[in-house]
């Protein structure tokens, strides 16, 4: 096995550092010049690397790196000058580092690779090997040297599957090998400007179809994506790879019925094959097959009895139905074959009725500890540790475990309180009361959905719950529709231009009309017959007035709640996406006090009543009014059912399942005063909020 002679061969944007690769493969062609974007010092750098200088150039990255902590040039040109001097403490230091500034940076983990090597340490070189595949599927190297080490250890599966990776990317045209590795790290524009570019030349490349819809994807572009994948279908239609992201396509649009068809086709054509059962075991799951979906799931476990992201979705899946002491033992299963699995260790704290004994707890910080650890998985385990001290009430190391993981994730996103103070102002300014008297007679008339929204964790599942007990209202799911709908309206502008919402002022009432009647026929495959349905996604409150143009007649429901019990549980949350707003004290106060300040605007320029604000705490204290209430506004009978909404048996895919399926209760309140020492920066962020909500 070749452990050496990299050459640094090209040069590529990230998020929009520069960095160079080392790389051993010698088929990667320079895509573009580095004299164009490399600043002088990684010129420099580059130069004394080149003509095998490694100590000048460790000399120098790091004395970049004394000035500029996070320039990620710097630090990865570091790690492969200390491996190449064999000082692996060294490397094994600034590899840590590059990894925290940059958590999914697959040549990071090719890095780590090429250090495992070094140290005669193939096991975890091969897991090293692996995440960087996961994280950039461009990188031949980290396909190729997964092979051979795979090979090495006797898995002479991974290894023919890494090696047939490998080829089919040295056979592709290295445009599209560049548009891959600008995906994988971030690049999205100039992804699909290189792109666009390939296809008016070869307009049938079912490769750069594939590509542009997942770029189209990432962007939830999702109608172009699935007409994309569709063309490259009816081209290639034996290409797995073009149905298996149909499929993801397909799920993120909430097409679960076509989804599931695909999924289902894949599976047919070749039953054995563990990771289509594994597909076809999610479409089963999100197409509520239940049963069906855990059958599947042991069916992989026969053939992976050592898979812990099987076992684990086995366990949201028993989760969902409500079996939870079976969920229980299948996450402790996904542990015991892969303690390193932070999924599972968040899927046992997530269930909120599980309490963590001192052996979880030992093995948590022990995964902790490991340097084997993904990013991912220690923000999980950090997380799941926090809920476990917290139950001991150790509340200080409590706090400390959840200010690190909050902050691993914050570090990692791209959210802006400045952008976010922005969008509401948009709304403010845009969404007036003359827009609103102007069209007083426009949209669909439907009067079918009951919105039901607000800030996560302020109570929203409870009345979903309620209102899906009663004989007459299906309960759905955090539905996509009028977020993709504003998408679409907004086109390809950034948000801050304000294009929407300001285009709602634009629209006429056919197309007002329409886009309400698209709602609800979109809809319609969540439903089961019930003349009503609920839809619970919380951000849709930023989009109220959208709602009320396209939808008069539906109904809208604000699930508010105390301003600390709602900041601090979201901020103890680690959500499953979105909701990047939660992962800081100042930004979870800023967003809540802009929630308030916004409703206040649609409660002052919307007709009278046509908000429902029911206040979290008031349900506890008198249930059965509030119950009343809420039917009432939404001119259904009282049924004692939703009273007792808790006996109902459905499918419930938020973090409050178990809760739901419980009697009220006040557990939930004040669960911030033990943390107040630490709250401080929530407090001042609130401002008037605190006390005015």
């Amino acid at each position: 096995m070749n452990r050496g002679g990299e050459a640094l061969r090209y040069l590529v944007i990230v998020r929009p550092r520069y960095l160079t690769q080392a790389e051993d493969s010698p088929d990667l062609k320079e895509p573009y010049s580095m004299s164009n974007f490399a600043p002088d010092p990684i010129q420099a750098l580059i130069a004394a690397m080149k003509a095998g200088n490694f100590g000048d150039a460790l000399g120098h990255a790091e004395k970049l790196i004394q000035q500029q902590p996070a320039n990620t040039n710097a630090l990865y040109m570091a790690t492969v000058c200390a491996r190449k001097l064999e000082d692996y403490p060294r490397a094994e230091a600034h590899l840590q580092r590059l990894k925290n500034v940059l958590p999914d940076f697959g040549r990071a983990y090719e890095e780590e690779g090429f250090l495992r090597l070094a140290q005669q340490e193939l096991p975890r070189a091969r897991k090293a090997f692996e995440a960087a595949t996961v994280c950039n599927p461009a990188l031949v190297a980290s396909w190729q040297k997964l092979a051979e080490v795979s090979n090495e250890l006797g898995d002479q599966h991974t290894a023919r599957e890494a090696a047939a990776q490998a080829n089919r990317l040295r056979s592709l045209p290295r445009e599209l090998v560049a548009v891959t590795m600008q995906i994988h790290e971030g690049q999205m524009q100039q992804a699909e400007r290189i792109v666009r570019g390939y296809l008016r030349q070869h307009p049938n490349d079912p490769e750069a179809l594939r590509l542009l819809a997942e770029i189209a994807s990432s962007q939830n572009v999702l109608d172009d994506a699935e007409a994309f994948l569709e063309k490259a279908i009816s081209i290639a239609p034996q290409t797995r790879q073009l149905r298996i992201d149909l499929v993801q396509v397909l799920r993120k649009r909430q097409k679960h019925d076509q989804s599931f068809a695909q999924a289902k086709q894949l599976y047919d054509q070749d039953p054995e094959n563990p990771v289509l059962q594994s597909i076809y075991a999610l479409e089963s799951m999100h197409s509520n097959k239940f049963e069906q979906a855990i059958a599947l799931f042991d069916k992989v476990l026969e053939s992976r009895p050592d898979d812990a992201e099987t076992y684990s979705n086995r366990a949201l899946t028993l989760k969902t139905v409500g079996r939870t002491q079976e969920a229980v033992q299948s996450y402790k299963q996904a542990v015991e074959a892969n303690p390193l699995y932070g999924l599972a260790w968040f899927g046992l704290a997530n269930l909120k009725t599980y309490k963590f004994d001192d052996q979880d707890i030992a093995g948590m910080r022990a995964a902790l500890d490991n340097p084997d650890i993904s990013y991912e998985s220690k923000v999980n385990v950090l997380f799941s540790l926090a809920k476990a001290l917290e139950n001991k009430a150790s509340y200080d190391e409590a706090f400390n475990a959840y200010q690190q993981g909050n902050a691993m994730i914050l570090r990692q996103s791209r959210y802006s309180a400045d952008h976010t103070d922005a969008e509401f102002l948009a709304q403010k300014k845009f969404c007036t009361k003359e827009t609103f008297t102007r069209h007083s007679n426009s949209g669909c008339e439907a009067p079918d959905p009951i919105f039901i929204l607000g800030l996560p964790r302020a109570g929203s599942t409870l009345i979903e719950q309620i209102l899906a007990s009663h004989s007459m209202v299906d309960g759905t799911k955090e539905l996509p529709d009028i977020v993709y709908m504003a998408q679409t309206l907004r086109g390809n502008a950034a948000p801050n231009t304000n294009l929407y919402p300001q285009i709602l002022n634009q629209l006429d009432e056919t197309k007002l009309r329409e886009l309400g009647e698209s709602y609800i026929e979109t809809t319609r495959v969540h439903r089961q017959g019930a003349p009503f349905f609920t839809d619970k996604m919380p951000n849709n409150f930023r989009h109220i007035g959208l709602i009320h143009l396209i939808l008069p007649n539906a109904k809208i429901i604000d699930a508010r709640r105390n301003p600390m019990d709602c900041c601090w549980s979201g901020y103890k949350q680690l959500f499953a996406r979105g909701q990047e707003f939660t992962y800081g004290l100042e930004e979870v106060g800023r967003y809540y006090k802009g929630y308030v300040d916004l409703m206040n605007h649609w409660n002052n320029v919307l007709p009278e009543g046509r908000i429902l604000k029911v206040q979290n705490e008031d349900l506890f204290d008198d249930l059965e009014g509030q119950v009343r209430r809420i039917l009432d506004y939404c001119g259904l009978p009282f049924e004692e059912a939703c009273v007792n909404f808790h006996e109902t048996e459905r499918p419930v895919h938020t973090p409050s399942s178990e809760q739901v399926r419980q009697p009220v209760n006040k557990s939930g309140f004040d669960q911030w005063k033990p943390y107040e020492a630490h709250l401080e920066p929530l407090k001042q962020a609130l401002g008037p909020a605190l006390t005015n909500y």
